[in-house]
């Protein structure tokens, strides 16, 4: 059995963010350490140690589908590995990632009204106005639901796949993993 190590403990950090996003939505900006870091691991370091080592996400998907068994353990389809569903699932990602920032332009500009849902899997409108305890300024909170919506839709993915393929298939289309592959390939032609 192998040394256990802080970052082996991240998968709390990942289950806490969920809970407290639960309760009060503005913990959702605690997630953009889990959007910058890999990128930064990935241009400074050029390598997938965020994916590998760090990911927290991927941790509490190897607990729940491996040591408790909520997985089937099956190979995931091929479709899913090959290079085009990996970026068109990231170029699908961005654009609702930048449609979630382009709500809180609006609403930044006064041209819209803070929304306080979260959509699940992009679609499902779901109140999430108990989760907004305090008043901020209106953007700061738009930011909140759309990127814990963003967080939530990603973890529910990843347990769907988790369930019926390996614990880790998430890893597989994670877009920010195909984002540092891209980064490391290219940091690696680059010190060619």
């Amino acid at each position: 059995m192998r040394e256990k190590h802080w970052y082996d403990y991240l998968w709390i950090f990942s289950s806490v963010y969920l809970i407290l996003g639960f309760f009060n939505i503005l913990f959702a900006w605690i997630g953009l350490i889990c959007f910058f870091a890999p990128l930064a691991i990935s241009i400074i370091g050029g390598s997938k140690a965020y994916c590998n080592r760090y990911c927290g996400r991927g941790q509490l998907f190897s607990l729940l589908g491996g040591r408790l068994g909520l997985s089937r353990r099956k190979d995931i389809p091929n479709w899913m590995k090959s290079k085009g569903f990996r970026y068109g699932f990231l170029i699908f990602f961005f654009i609702m990632f930048f449609s979630m920032l382009w709500n809180t332009y609006l609403v930044f500009q006064g041209a819209g009204e803070l929304k306080q849902i979260v959509k699940l899997l992009w679609t499902i409108k779901l109140p999430w106005h108990w989760a907004y305890p305090v008043s901020v300024t209106p953007w700061v909170a738009q930011f909140s639901f759309g990127f814990y919506s963003v967080m939530l839709t990603s973890t529910v993915l990843g347990m769907i796949t988790m369930v019926f393929f390996k614990p880790r298939s998430w890893c597989v289309y994670c877009p920010m993993g195909t984002m540092t592959q891209l980064i490391c390939k290219a940091k690696s032609k680059k010190e060619r």
